[in-house]
């Protein structure tokens, strides 16, 4: 029996050994293909890095922007109004088209409109262990092109020990979230299994904006002392009811909850005005350590994605759906009512790679990547009134694009002493992009070829606890597939950003303070100035001059071991030159300019600030305060208060205990009530102006916040 003890003993110290040596080895915990692009502690660039404790701290059932509120100069909307389904965000005033989107390291972002849709992979947070967000052009990455900050999400951290957790919570608008995950440890001294299974539905804060959501995610990963292998899919399921078209000034003073969706149909809404839509991801990483010094990676991707939007059409011209008139007998009939669906069938694959050589005084990464987007679209009349005149399953345009993304990237780091580190970083790009015709102009044909070159460089000062850096980064971005149908004769040029970032970081044991100024001059930033193309729909069109200047004030203290807090400030000046307003003239035909010296770069606000508050009344509870200011907003360049969004101050709170429960690990209760004041507040919206009567006649369309409304859940893990 004691020859048996101590074997158990031996077996049992051996293990944690071995584990402890896997945890100790940061070539597991940190996968070498988000080393490859994430910034460093010392990086000198402007940066945010959440922590898996803090992102399930947040998590509660809303979109990933949702969780990201509190990151310095981020702002966030919602069509539904609640933050479930479809929701946006902006970095320093861009959108989500100028944000790199990352994860594990391959690119995200849609290879066309170059935006991201974080609603089609529902409650990725949930297997995300970090996530960095990068404020400007920050370090060279994969895929789109990084002109207002870049945001990186890891999966793929190492779990040795065997987990099981149950996240389940319900709320305001018919809202539900229920998430399974599972991690099976260290298998064998070499194998490990993650996985996760999410369901979240809600109603929505505006009329029928509903939303059905399911997602899974499934790792496997093979390791030994100097290589990993592994393997991920990850898939999401969505169908919501659409709320993209806004809420006109007039109504949304009676009605927020107003959509006008379906509502062609002659009386009540159409039912199934839904976008809908299937993606999912398989990747495949390699790590592998040739020595203490050098490192190397390589991965494969498949981003698979088909899905289409349905609309009900009251009155549609035969003749612009390819169709000819209907005649029976002596009458002809030009239009009808009808239900079409519009459609997107893709794949998007590729690899990235890197290879990494790091010693005390020196890090150089070498990395890239290559992927390929191959696209469809195609719309079908799935139904019409006058049936006989429209062919079964009918496509009415069906039409292709083809787009190739390179890149290679060389980054290196240099410590000239304990105080002072240098880095550069520089980029070649090259990008092929073929649009075989567009819905409304099949025959406009787009054949483009860029190469651009993005140098970054900045030094980093150390002494002591306070940290300061300046960098300077240029990047180049090409105009996504809406600005390619501006005409023939008017083709978008390619974007072009000089960013300036300089910053101090003071850490002491108990509080932090930062600060970061920084200069983003553009050179043919592609606005939206009325300018219609061929087809006259409004285009974005090229400005000569713009900037973007600001400072970010960031501060934290733990006061005593019952009160924290923590908050941020931005203060900026966002700014068009010589900017041309192009106004369609409704009495006369055709369109008519007003010219503007400067204004306001549209939805960049002069302050964002946000804060937070937490209490911990009694051991194992915290309560947090949590809020967000965001000044004037204009909806276009010209700085008019009757085209903006007024300003607005939220109060969110949240309240959580956790406890054990016999062999139930941790118990975790909680209840968040968001817009704690019922605020009446629109983050979004977009405005048009035209003339009529003699005068400018402005029409405003704005996306509404809900009023007070809460989730509450139950975390159990095992």
């Amino acid at each position: 029996m004691k020859k048996i003890m101590l074997g158990i003993i031996y077996l049992s110290l051996l293990s944690s050994v071995q584990a402890q040596s896997l945890l100790s080895d940061t070539a597991y915990l940190q996968p070498l293909e988000v080393l490859a692009i994430r910034a460093t502690e010392k990086t000198p660039v402007t940066k945010t890095t959440l922590t898996k404790k803090e992102i399930e701290a947040k998590n509660i059932g809303q979109d990933l922007p949702f969780i990201l509120n509190q990151v310095p100069s981020v702002i966030i909307n919602s069509d539904a109004g609640n933050g479930i389904g479809y929701t946006g965000i902006r970095i320093r005033g861009s959108d989500a088209s100028r944000i790199n989107v990352t994860l594990n390291g391959i690119p995200y972002n849609d290879a066309e409109s170059q935006g991201t849709y974080f609603v089609d992979l529902p409650d990725i947070a949930s297997s995300a262990s970090s996530i960095q967000v990068q404020r400007g052009v920050g370090t060279s990455t994969n895929g789109a092109g990084a002109f207002a900050g870049s945001i990186n999400i890891s999966t793929n951290d190492l779990h040795l020990k065997k987990g099981f957790e149950l996240n389940s919570s319900a709320g305001s608008y018919g809202s539900f979230k229920n998430t399974l995950l599972f991690n099976t440890g260290l298998l064998g001294k070499h194998l490990t299994f993650d996985g996760r299974v999410s369901n979240i539905r809600s109603d929505g804060y505006i009329d029928r904006a509903s939303s059905r959501l399911r997602s899974y995610y499934g790792s496997m990963a093979w390791l030994n002392s100097n290589s990993s292998l592994r393997f991920n899919v990850l898939s999401g399921k969505e169908k919501t009811y659409q709320a993209w078209y806004g809420i006109d000034e007039e109504t949304l003073k009676t009605n927020r909850r107003y959509n006008s969706a379906g509502t062609q149909r002659p009386g009540s809404p159409y039912d199934n005005e839904t976008d809908n839509y299937l993606q999912t991801h398989y990747q495949l990483f390699y790590n592998h350590r040739f020595s203490t010094l050098w490192k190397a990676n390589a991965a494969a991707f498949l981003t698979r994605g088909k899905g289409y939007y349905e609309q009900y059409k009251a009155g549609a011209p035969l003749s612009s759906y390819g169709l000819p008139d209907y005649i029976s007998g002596n009458d002809t009939t030009t239009t009808t009512d009808l239900v079409r669906r519009l459609w997107l069938d893709n794949y998007f694959y590729g690899m990235i790679f890197s290879g990494q050589f790091e010693s005390s005084k020196r890090q150089v990464v070498i990395g890239g990547g290559v992927n390929e987007y191959d696209g469809s679209h195609y719309g079908k009349i799935i139904r019409a009134v006058i049936q006989p005149a429209v062919p079964s399953n009918y496509r009415y345009y069906d039409l292709d694009a083809k787009k190739t993304d390179a890149s290679v990237y060389t980054k290196w780091t240099e410590k000239l002493n304990p105080n002072w580190q240098t880095f550069i970083d520089l980029q070649v790009r090259a990008v092929n992009y073929h649009i075989n015709g567009f819905e409304n102009n099949p025959s406009l044909f787009t054949k483009k070829n860029y190469l651009f070159f993005n140098p970054k460089a900045g030094i980093t000062h150390t002494s002591g606890k306070m940290q300061s850096y300046f960098s300077f980064a240029q990047a180049t971005k090409e105009p996504n597939r809406d600005d390619f149908e501006a005409g023939k004769t008017t083709q978008p040029k390619a974007e072009t950003l000089n960013d300036f970032e300089a910053g101090v970081d003071l850490k002491a044991k108990t509080s932090s303070f930062g600060i970061s100024l920084f200069y983003m001059n553009y050179k043919n930033q592609l606005v939206l100035t009325g300018s219609v193309n061929d087809v006259g729909a409004y285009t974005r069109t090229n400005i000569p001059s713009s900037y973007r200047a600001g400072i970010e004030l960031t501060a934290s203290a733990t006061v005593n071991n019952w009160f924290r807090v923590n908050g941020n400030l931005t203060l900026s000046r966002n700014r068009v030159k010589n900017f041309t307003e192009y106004l369609d003239d409704y009495d006369n035909g055709g369109q008519i300019t007003k010219s503007y010296k400067k204004g306001d770069l549209a939805f960049s606000p002069d302050i964002i600030s946000s804060a937070e508050l937490a209490l911990t009344p009694v051991e194992n509870a915290e309560i947090n305060f949590v809020s967000k200011y965001v000044s004037r907003q204009y909806l276009d360049n010209t700085s008019q208060v009757s085209r903006s969004l007024h300003g607005y101050f939220t109060e969110d709170v949240r309240a959580s205990y956790h406890f054990k429960q016999g062999d139930i690990q941790n118990v975790k209760l909680f209840v968040q009530v968001n817009n704690l004041f019922s605020k009446k507040y629109e983050p979004n919206g977009y405005t048009f102006s035209y003339i009529s009567g003699g005068s400018i006649v402005t029409e405003n369309f704005y996306y509404p916040m809900a009023p007070v409304n809460f989730m509450a859940g139950i975390n159990i893990r095992l």
